[in-house]
Parts: C-alpha cells; sequence; structure tokens
C-alpha cells in the first residue's frame, strides 16, 4: 500500500553552473551559481527530486533537516512541516542580500519545507501516477506564461574563467532592445522585465523607452531592486507611467511604497517587502502593494504559494512569481503551482533563458509562445540525468564559490564600489 512507504534516504547534491556577468543593485552574478538538488528516496526505490539554493548555510541546514523527513510517508507533508518548524532556526553570520529574499535565514525553515515538499509531491504523483499540479486541485491552464528577463551585463567575466556567452554586452539602450530581441526570437515570450537599479535612473527609463518603441503593445516592466530613494522613484513615476505595466521595488520599505503610491498611476510590485506571510498582514492592509511576486523556495513551498494566492484574491493583489538563478527542476516546479492559481495575473519571472546548463534528462525545457507547457505525466515531470549531475557537482567541487557575494565580485571590477543601498 502507499500509505507503507517510508523515506529511507536523503541525498543533497550541491552543483554550481555558468551564470553570466548580470548587474544588479548589489553588483554583479559570479561566474558560477550555486543550487542543490534534493533526492528522497522511498523504501521500494523512487526518488522524488527539488532544486534549492546550494550556498554552505543552506548546506548545513538541509544536513541539519535530514533525520525530520526520514521514516516520513511521502504524504505526511503537514507531519514534515511541522518537524521543521520546530527544529530549523535561522543560520548565525549567514551572508544575506536586502534584494534576495532567498537568503535571508530566517527564512531557513520555509526554505526546507518547500525543498522537502516538492520532491514529496513528486514522489506522491509518481505513487498515484498523477502530475502534481493534480495534486494541487488540477490546472486551471495548459501552459504557464514567462516574461523575457533581461539584466545590463558585460561581455565577459573578469579574468575570463570561460568563453563568453552568446549573449555580448548589454549596456545601451540599443544594446537591451537587441538582447530583448534575441530573447523573444528564441523563446517568444510577450512581456519583458528590466533588472534595474545599476546605472542612473535617467538611463534605465530611456532604456525602458527604447523597449516600448521596439515592442509597441508588449508589458513592460521595470525592477531597481529598490536602489532608487524615495525622491528618485516619486521624479521618475510620471514618464513610467507612459511606459510599464507595473513598477517593482523602486524604494526601500513598505512606508516608502506607500508614499510612492501616492505619486503614480501604476500598481507597485514587490518581492522584497512583502516576503512572508506575516508581512503581508501588515503590508496588505496598507494597500501599497498592488502586485505580490511569490517564489515558493523561500515562502515555504507549493501549497503555500497556493495559500498566498487565495490571500492575494481576497486583498484584490494581482500574482506573478520572483526568480533566481535555476534549473528546470525549479523551473518545472513554478509550472505546476502556476498552472494551479486561477488568479496568476502577470506572466511569472525567470532567470532559466541565462542558463545554459541542466541536470533533468532530455536536456532544456522548452518554451512555446513565451509560456511552459503543464506537464500530464506522474509527478514532477522531469527526472535527474545522473551524468549531469555529476559534471555539475564537479564543477561545484572546482570552481571555489561557496556563498554567493554580488558585492564582493563588483569590488574586482570597481574597487570603490560601494553597494549602497538607495544609491540613486
Amino acid at each position: 500500500m502507499s500509505r507503507d512507504l517510508r523515506i529511507a534516504d536523503l541525498r543533497i547534491t550541491p552543483i554550481a553552473f555558468r551564470d553570466g556577468p548580470l548587474l544588479n543593485a548589489a553588483g554583479i552574478h559570479e561566474p558560477w551559481a550555486l543550487r542543490a538538488i534534493v533526492e528522497l528516496e522511498t523504501s521500494d526505490g523512487r526518488v522524488g527530486i527539488s532544486e534549492t539554493y546550494g550556498d554552505e548555510p543552506m548546506l548545513r541546514v538541509l544536513g541539519q533537516a535530514r533525520a525530520l523527513v526520514l521514516g516520513l510517508s511521502p504524504f505526511d507533508l503537514n507531519r514534515m512541516e511541522e518537524r521543521v518548524h520546530a527544529t530549523i532556526r535561522p543560520s548565525p553570520g549567514a551572508v544575506e542580500f536586502e534584494l534576495a529574499p532567498g537568503s535571508h535565514s530566517a527564512k531557513n525553515a520555509a526554505k526546507v519545507c518547500s525543498s522537502f515538499e516538492v520532491a514529496m509531491l513528486d514522489l506522491q504523483g509518481q505513487i498515484l501516477g498523477a502530475p502534481i499540479v493534480d495534486l494541487l486541485g488540477g490546472a486551471v491552464r495548459e501552459a504557464v506564461p514567462y516574461s523575457a528577463y533581461l539584466f545590463f551585463k558585460y561581455a565577459e567575466h573578469i579574468d575570463s574563467p570561460y568563453a563568453p556567452d552568446a549573449w555580448g554586452e548589454g549596456l545601451s539602450p540599443a544594446q537591451i532592445v537587441a538582447q530583448a530581441r534575441r530573447m523573444i526570437d528564441l523563446y517568444g515570450f510577450r512581456s519583458i522585465k528590466l533588472k534595474g537599479g545599476v546605472f542612473e535612473p535617467a538611463h534605465e527609463i530611456a532604456c525602458m523607452r527604447a523597449l516600448y518603441q521596439a515592442f509597441p503593445g508588449l508589458p513592460l516592466r521595470l525592477d531597481p531592486n529598490a536602489n532608487w530613494s524615495l525622491a528618485t522613484s516619486i521624479a521618475a513615476a510620471p514618464e513610467l507611467d507612459e511606459l510599464l505595466e507595473y513598477y517593482e521595488d523602486p524604494t526601500p520599505g513598505l512606508t516608502g511604497m506607500a508614499e510612492l503610491a501616492k505619486h503614480t498611476r501604476l500598481p507597485l510590485a514587490t518581492n522584497m517587502v512583502i516576503t512572508t506571510l506575516d508581512e503581508f498582514r501588515g503590508g496588505a492592509a496598507t494597500g501599497a502593494v498592488k502586485v505580490l511576486l511569490s517564489d515558493h523556495h523561500y515562502w515555504g513551498g507549493l501549497r503555500v504559494t497556493q495559500t498566498l494566492a487565495r490571500l492575494c484574491a481576497l486583498w484584490d493583489l494581482g500574482m506573478s512569481m520572483h526568480s533566481n538563478s535555476h534549473l528546470g527542476i525549479s523551473l518545472m516546479a513554478m509550472t505546476h503551482v502556476a498552472a494551479s492559481i486561477p488568479n496568476l495575473s502577470y506572466a511569472c519571472d525567470t532567470h532559466y533563458p541565462w542558463q545554459e546548463e541542466e541536470v533533468i534528462q532530455g536536456g532544456r525545457i522548452a518554451f512555446e509562445q513565451g509560456s511552459v507547457r503543464v506537464p500530464t505525466t506522474p509527478g514532477l515531470g522531469v527526472q535527474l540525468d545522473r551524468g549531469r549531475l555529476a559534471e555539475l557537482h564537479a564543477q561545484y567541487l572546482s570552481c571555489g564559490v561557496r556563498n554567493r557575494d554580488d558585492l564582493a565580485q563588483m569590488r574586482r571590477y570597481d574597487p570603490g564600489f560601494s553597494g549602497q543601498n538607495p544609491r540613486f
């Protein structure tokens, strides 16, 4: 009987994959992005998988949580969550970035729950012969739309650790338009987001204007990652009101966002000022934020994401999904839960076009007109390629990166880079 199956083994494999020299408010991406592949194996040999953060603090926390999941049925999600929340605590001394909520160690328990939940749902689906989306109530859409996610970038990393990527430099408005055109040609995206907070606001607005002229009718978004002061954000609002679909996290803090909301016609979006259910309680009441970008990796899993969606519907908030550098296991988990959410009102973010490597069988996941089709096969719908997993683990062992540090990496290019926030 399926209820008699137990989780007999947990494997955690840290991996590193090539990541482009993408600029952001905190600095620049290092040449290697870190993730961890989690495998839960049952007593009858089935393996459920998930993908999560791969920095040293997260690996330690996953190791501490090992005993909490062993011996459970793949269906014991509530008991797993109860054990994790009772045991897992923040990591002392962890490197944390305000623009990356997934780096916050206060979310350790939620991050572990998500890692285990996705793998357990994968096992449930295999046992029942159903895709994860069916375990979440069924699909309300056959394919999930994603957005072209543009970055200011250098042509290659300092010291050239490997050959430059095919995207080239992306600094000027013309180069950003060319980046968008290539991404849309390759993937068919029907909306565009630019990661801002890098250059003077006038330059970033000029880039948005160039995108507006080059792609008439496509929804546009700009995310300065809270690197603009309130005054700067207010000053930029009149022009951006004419260009954007929504205005994402231009200025720090809920109080700043609430004041900005008085000066723009645009809905304000966030993945920075509301990142937990406790923050939702206070944040939604202010009326400052109108679009919430969820992320199952640090909110606590796919079922919590559904709860968050219901709260957004209750408070009349739009909903989308946040992204960080990730591979196909995360993309497929995002796709399953997004397909189950009726009020997913905006295309989701994804870094996937920037990643060239994979750990799943069959290679990279295909996009159709900017969307990922929801799997109908049991469980997550993807399986590990053990050869590729071994290669990316070998890259982890040799690359020397153990904690993401965009600020330190940027100081290799510009020793005087302050990392001050807000900077403009």
